[in-house]
């Protein structure tokens, strides 16, 4: 395994019960520096609204003030929501936060889901069901450059130019929860951001199914920069940490969960978030250090994923996180290096 192994931080910012929002807030950007200095390769963030699983409205917005306030790690975006955003907004927010970076930016882009923000911000049903291509198909060409113009069923407006005019900016990353979604982003050679609920065997199949996708329309699987996202915490003992999970998390998911709301009259039903901690618990890297480690190490091993990115706010209180945060850095993260290479190479921006 001599390719470069990264590792980053997925920053929800979890509305846990007993802190101030604005508390929160802060503390997610403390945390983001505190993954620079504690030796992570990068930091993700959110983006959600009108619910307490995530209190960041804009990933974008936040991700201008972590670029700000580091120097070394890329930033990105898990996900900026394409059904709500205009593309071209959007690509020439990531050709600002590129440039004024020096490329530390990373956009990473979603479908979103069937809910309410859809009524909210006027862009409806229609364009989270029919309308993600179009969309991505828009993003793709205001990033590279040039004039655009659009003429579709989704998006009408006469031609122009982009500005200010676009560098390198990475291609974006494409969240898929499902084959319908994964064969979009393969036939772009977009590369995926996976999610925390699936383990290695999925995540193995979807990156098959991804491979075959793209290599029909043209594009070398290998290499792509696929990411996934998953639960960390490191503790004395794998007992411990697990204990710590099953305490916490449900404190932050049966609220967050319940806060989606359908746009329209279709039934939801949250899962159940005892069980979805266990889950998450049994899938990530929760445990001891050497756990941790050997949790990670596996998931290379099995998958071929070389890009992932943790959410480390599971703990509820921004004391805990912090302190999660440096033992991962400390203990974790170069057991895995080790193991897998990419030691002397690991932060370098814009991979």
């Amino acid at each position: 395994m001599a390719d470069e192994v990264r590792i980053g931080v997925f920053l929800p910012v979890a509305g846990f019960p007993g802190h101030g929002h604005g508390e929160l807030l802060r503390a997610a950007a403390d945390t983001a520096v505190a993954a620079e200095r504690a030796g992570f390769d990068d930091v993700w963030i959110a983006e959600h609204h009108f619910m307490s699983y995530g209190l960041c409205p804009s990933a974008v917005t936040m991700a201008g003030h972590l670029l700000g306030r580091t120097e070394r790690i890329t930033v990105g975006t898990a996900v900026s929501v394409l059904s709500t955003a205009h593309p071209v907004a959007l690509a020439e927010q990531a050709v600002l936060l590129d440039h004024l970076s020096g490329g530390r930016f990373r956009l990473g882009v979603g479908r979103g889901g069937p809910w309410v923000d859809l009524e909210v911000f006027g862009t409806g049903l229609d364009r989270f069901e029919n309308g993600f291509e179009d969309g991505l198909d828009l993003l793709l060409a205001a990033l590279g450059g040039g004039r655009v113009a659009a003429r579709g069923e989704t998006f009408r407006f006469r031609e122009v130019e982009i500005v200010p005019r676009p560098g390198r900016v990475p291609r974006p990353a494409v969240a898929a929860t499902s084959a319908g979604t994964v064969r979009i982003a393969a036939a772009r050679g977009l590369p995926l951001l996976l999610g925390m609920h699936i383990g290695d065997r999925e995540r193995a199949a979807m990156l098959d199914d991804y491979a075959g996708a793209a290599a029909g329309h043209g594009h070398d699987p290998a290499g792509v920069p696929h990411v996934a996202a998953g639960l960390a915490y490191v503790a004395d003992t794998t007992g411990e940490a697990v204990a710590a999970m099953r305490e916490s998390l449900p404190r932050w998911l049966a609220p967050g969960l319940a806060g989606y709301r359908p746009v329209d009259g279709r039934r939801y039903v949250p899962r159940d978030a005892r069980e979805y901690a266990d889950l998450l618990c049994r899938l990530h890297p929760v445990g001891s250090a050497e756990h941790c480690a050997d949790t990670v190490v596996a998931t290379v091993e099995r998958t071929g994923l070389r890009h992932f990115i943790f959410l480390v706010e599971g703990a509820g209180d921004p004391g805990r996180t912090l302190r999660n945060v440096a033992r991962l850095g400390a203990e974790v993260l170069p057991r895995v290096r080790a193991a897998c290479g990419g030691a002397e190479s690991a932060g370098q921006p814009g991979a």
